[in-house]
């Protein structure tokens, strides 16, 4: 595994140039300390035994098995899914020590070895964004009633925000709760679409309108699988099949008033409080997978032959896997540098920090934009072994198809952009004004 310092390895992994971030290569950086590196090989162990060999199984079967969640639980795992601080309140202490931004980093950057946006949506696509909002907002009784279940694999929480003509403008949401003359419940009507784990979910955490137009009549409030006139139909999607992509349906569905998620009309806040960790994910994840295209490619030029020769020999080859390195290890250095301020700024400014609305945003575009080129010339360097299912190529095929999945939900690269230079105005007039 390498040299070490005085308190970890100073180089550890598989050593393949680019294939693992700077600090596992020898670098030196201010961000990580001993008890990230445990962390790194307590899951590495576990990626390594329970997921990199059934992955394309999972893929095929668009699921992965319940066990899976409860071994998560077993090894101190799953609780992480939520990010920081470690829920002791819930599942009790076990947690890495002193339990930060970056440790969640570590944790999905290397279950994303396995390849595979499906299998890491199913493990945190549904928790990972749904139960923030109850742990966050909700009443004491909807956490004695959801969080220890979920964060123990006991049971199983989706966010079910988009619908199907309101995606990126969740300001006009049209699924309606209409609160019952006596005010035990709400009668619930409407449909979300593309909602991840949302057929393997036992909770759901929904948006809907309680109020008037616009952002002021949003609630959040938990919806239960089995409250009657609930149904969830799984989509045949391009990629990440096993993230359990669903289209649901409320028909009069009575929800007691007890499971609204914090205040009346007051829903819009807590989506917002909740994206800047859903695209700060989703950041990682796609910056994870271009790694992965760059380190397969890499890989297979060493050993492929052609006209006389290895590919990495050639021109364009090298060039392509040059072009590669460069995009993953400038978009992971601001990945670094923006986890780092998760870190440092307290976590209620987050939501109204426009300086980092906008960088997370643009890091969303580059991660995405970044994953796809990657995708597509580690499929150029792979040719026809890209394009079949299984073997050699398989997780290119696989990451290529899954791309699209990454590049539109959490915010479209356009949406993205554009909320980017939104912020930035709103910053500087503030700027403006305060020279006058």
């Amino acid at each position: 595994m390498g040299d070490a310092d005085e308190e970890f390895p100073k180089r550890w992994g598989e050593m393949v140039p680019w294939g693992d971030p700077a600090w596992y290569r020898g670098y030196n950086s201010p961000y990580y300390k001993k008890t990230h590196h445990d962390w790194r090989m307590k899951v590495r162990d576990f990626v390594e035994e329970h997921i990199v060999g059934n992955v394309r199984e999972w893929d095929e079967a668009k699921e992965v098995p319940k066990e899976l969640y409860k071994n998560l639980w077993k090894a101190g795992l799953l609780p992480s899914v939520v990010g920081a601080p470690w829920p002791e309140e819930f599942v009790g202490p076990g947690g890495p020590e002193d339990f930060d931004a970056f440790h969640s980093l570590i944790f999905v950057e290397e279950l994303g070895r396995c390849a595979s946006g499906g299998v890491l949506w199913a493990i945190m696509g549904g928790m990972g964004i749904g139960l923030p909002p109850v742990l966050h907002f909700g009443s004491d009784y909807l956490k004695q009633k959801v969080v220890r279940k979920c964060l123990t694999g006991d049971a199983f929480i989706c966010l079910a925000i988009t619908e199907p003509y309101a995606g990126s403008d969740v300001a006009n949401i049209r699924t309606t709760a209409e609160k019952d003359p006596s005010g035990e419940f709400y009668v619930v009507n409407g449909e979300k679409k593309w909602i991840t784990n949302g057929v393997f979910a036992d909770f759901f955490t929904v948006a809907v309108r309680t109020g008037g137009p616009g952002i002021g009549g949003i609630s959040m409030m938990l919806i239960e699988k089995t409250m009657p006139g609930v149904n969830c139909t799984q989509m045949n999607c391009m990629g990440v099949w096993p993230s359990g992509t669903t289209y649901i349906t409320f028909e009069n569905v009575k929800v007691p008033a007890a499971n609204l998620i914090g205040e009346e009309n007051a829903g819009f806040m807590y989506i917002m409080y909740n994206f800047n960790y859903e695209r700060w994910g989703i950041c990682v994840q796609a910056t994870k997978f271009a790694r992965v295209c760059l380190e397969e490619a890499f890989q297979y030029a060493m050993k492929r032959k052609t006209f006389g020769k290895r590919l990495i020999q050639h021109g364009m080859i090298k060039w392509k896997i040059a072009e590669m390195a460069r995009q993953v290890e400038a978009t992971h250095a601001m990945l670094e540098s923006l986890t780092h301020q998760l870190n440092t700024i307290p976590r209620e400014e987050h939501f109204t920090h426009l300086d980092l609305i906008m960088d997370i945003s643009l890091l969303k575009v580059q991660a995405t934009k970044t994953f796809e080129f990657c995708a597509r010339e580690a499929a150029q360097i792979f040719g026809g072994n890209s394009y079949v299912r299984g073997g050699q190529g398989e997780k290119i095929e696989r990451l290529y198809r899954e791309v699209r999945a990454f590049a539109i939900p959490g915010g479209s690269e356009e949406i993205m952009l554009d909320l980017a230079v939104k912020m930035a105005v709103k910053s500087y007039k503030a700027v403006l004004q305060s020279k006058m």
